[in-house]
């Protein structure tokens, strides 16, 4: 009787891992530093995204200071983790665009600013709340988005998202 109990309890397992809905949330990151001077400046940014876990690659180009990160399915990372990194290098984000699957988007903490809808299965969106976007730019989305209370609290637990595709 023991015996059985432990096959359905192993069946049991299988099965709930398998029906459990992944979290793997974000695909690629596309991140556009500022303050970079040399291949140096990179090369610091680089090795920080690079020290994820989660990160498969991350490809660098200088011309335009763009680093796309590609990243491990069933990670669970934030536009804040990006932030961090690229700040702990010593830098600034100018852009950070994200390609994630499309329910990311209805869940907390992000929050649609535009009124763009996509129905397809991964959804490009721009993040676009202070350290996310240039000084300048963040001057003038605030006074485009003035009527959203959260985007004004600018609370660095919201993600103020543009869908771009």
């Amino acid at each position: 009787m023991k015996k059985i109990n432990k096959v359905y309890l192993v069946i049991a397992s299988i099965v709930l891992m398998f029906s459990i809905k992944s979290n793997a949330q974000i695909v690629k990151a596309e991140i556009r530093a500022t303050g970079l001077t040399c291949s140096m400046c990179s090369n610091a940014i680089n090795k920080q995204l690079k020290a994820l876990p989660e990160v498969i690659n991350v490809e660098t180009d200088l011309n335009t200071n763009t680093f796309t990160v590609t990243l491990k399915e069933g990670n669970e990372l934030s536009p804040k983790t990006f932030k961090e990194k690229v700040e702990k290098a010593g830098f600034f984000i100018g852009s950070l665009v994200i390609t994630a699957k499309a329910e990311t988007i209805s869940k907390s903490p992000y929050i649609l600013v535009n009124d763009k809808k996509d129905t397809t299965e991964v959804v490009k969106f721009q993040v676009v709340d202070k350290g996310y976007v240039t000084e300048k730019e963040f001057k003038k989305l605030s006074k485009s988005y003035k009527d959203i209370s959260t985007y004004v609290a600018n609370s660095e637990d919201d993600f103020h998202i543009k869908i771009l595709n």
